[in-house]
């Protein structure tokens, strides 16, 4: 059973709100009593889950949003700020795959791709998240970075790439806000059963297979499982957190 927090008068911001890892944390937020806003960029679907929130009981509106355009980025807070008066929380889900490629072959393209969303997006979300929480002299921000930002694998120096450097922006951060009363941190999460990882496997029953017989734990993560760790990152019980980069992988990394 998961810990209940207190985050009743709290606003929290979760990108790529709309499924998967983020979706389970912006209800995990709701279910504890933080008003949310799901920024995504499919925003038909973060309204509709915001409304399913609201249905529930909680407090919460969608935003469409591509987090690689920072003036989309920035808007997505200033929403939340007109909305609800404030930001306390933020967790900086949104990204994206591309194809395993060779490190000599992988077109530019697919560099640009995921640089832009795993890593400029992350960056431009954690600037304007800041500029509003040191005027509060509060806050709480988790950016998403990967298992593959603390080891490499063969065939995903981009998506490594840009995930390493969301610790290192993570670290930097952190270090620089934590004595303006903010906290940053990052989970790195291993395999989880999203719709991205599905997609990512769809049809590839040994590639799935190999996935879970990599995490000593012998199966996939669960979005809820990486929920609880950003909440508790957000709460007061990580009080003295600070520039974590928190694997949430079933022992991967352990190995």
């Amino acid at each position: 059973m998961n810990p209940i927090y207190d985050f009743k008068g709290q606003v929290a911001l979760v990108t790529g709100a709309a499924r998967g890892m983020g979706l389970a944390t912006a209800r995990a937020f709701a279910a504890n009593g933080a008003s949310v806003v799901l920024a995504d960029l499919d925003g038909a679907l973060a309204d509709e889950e915001a409304r399913r929130i609201v249905d529930e009981g909680g407090r919460a509106i969608g935003v469409a949003c591509d987090v690689s355009d920072e003036v989309q980025a920035a808007a997505a807070i200033d929403k939340a700020v007109a909305e609800y008066g404030r930001l306390d929380m933020a967790f900086n889900n949104a990204g994206i795959q591309v194809p395993p490629s060779d490190a000599a072959l992988e077109p530019l393209d697919s560099f640009e791709r995921v640089t832009a969303v795993n890593q400029r997006g992350v960056w431009a979300c954690m600037k304007h998240e800041l500029r509003v929480m040191r005027e509060q002299g509060s806050g709480a921000i988790v950016n998403c970075s990967s298992l593959g930002g603390l080891v490499g694998l063969p065939g995903r120096a981009a998506y490594h790439g840009a995930k390493h450097a969301v610790l290192g922006m993570t670290k930097s951060a952190g270090v620089e806000y934590a004595p303006r009363g903010i906290r940053i941190n990052a989970v790195c999460p291993g395999v989880i059963d999203t719709p991205m990882v599905q997609a990512m496997l769809e049809g590839q029953a040994e590639a799935m297979a190999g996935f879970v017989k990599a995490q000593p734990i012998a199966r996939l993560g669960r979005p809820e499982e990486v929920a609880a760790a950003v909440l508790w990152l957000c709460s007061p019980a990580a009080s003295f957190v600070v520039g974590v980069a928190l694997p949430v992988d079933g022992g991967f990394t352990a190995q």
